[in-house]
């Protein structure tokens, strides 16, 4: 049975990478969160996708400035706005703040698996020693291969992964490259070879974005590992959960 991982939280019913949309995640019965980290200007590790903040900050002057430029308190002025993945600039949700991946933690404890994706440049070790403090089952992946290199040697025992887009002619040696276990794949590259090809290595394959039932079933059918939803009610549905 794949393992249902929430993309961004419940993200169709919460405001993606929100501490409400982690626990909605939880209480919807997906067995693990994917979210995503970028690095302050002072070091702390938050919880965010782009790497501007999308929402407003009471501070006008920072309107715009890329997280890597901000320290933890200026991230902290600045609110989120409604709506899922497309969330608006606007001040409409006072409540909602840029929670950091301590925070995340804290709130999962041991009820699901986390996958942190590092983003910013520099992420990799700051986000495995906030990691490391915690109880939660986790993995870290990227698109830069060589941030997953450096968590390789810089914690060999935590389980690594690799984001790709493009179906390779050689699946695994991706994954060996780094050491890793996880091969992140776009669904529209997942194939039943690929998925064999894998295995055959001793990795794993997590399928994402997977949104549509018919793909869903067929990728279960293939094998996949895991599959990274928006809909994980959708998913436990075509999955017989």
């Amino acid at each position: 049975m794949p393992q249902i991982i929430a993309h961004r939280g419940a993200s169709r019913e919460c405001l993606e990478n929100t501490l409400s949309a982690f626990q909605r995640a939880i209480d919807l019965g997906a067995d693990a969160v994917e979210l995503d980290v970028h690095l302050t200007a002072d070091h702390a590790v938050v919880v965010h996708h782009d790497p501007v903040i999308r929402g407003a900050s009471s501070l006008p002057a920072l309107a715009g400035r890329p997280i890597a430029s901000l320290t933890r308190a200026e991230v902290a002025t600045f609110r989120l706005g409604e709506g899922g993945a497309a969330a608006t600039t606007a001040l409409s949700q006072p409540g909602i703040v840029v929670p950091t991946l301590a925070d995340v933690t804290a709130l999962i404890g041991t009820q699901a698996t986390l996958y942190c994706e590092l983003k910013g440049i520099g992420t990799a070790r700051p986000a495995i020693d906030v990691l490391r403090l915690g109880h939660t089952p986790c993995a870290v992946h990227a698109f830069d291969h060589r941030m997953i290199a450096d968590a390789a040697s810089y914690a060999p025992e935590m389980a690594r992964g690799v984001l790709e887009v493009s179906r390779h002619v050689n699946a695994y040696t991706t994954l060996a490259a780094v050491d890793g276990r996880d091969l992140w794949q776009l669904v529209e590259f997942i194939d039943e070879p690929l998925v064999r090809e894998v295995h055959a290595g001793g990795g794993r394959v997590i399928a994402w974005t997977a949104n549509d039932p018919v793909v869903v079933e067929r990728l279960a059918t293939w094998g996949v590992d895991a599959l990274c939803s928006d809909d994980v009610p959708m998913v436990r549905r075509v999955l017989g959960r």
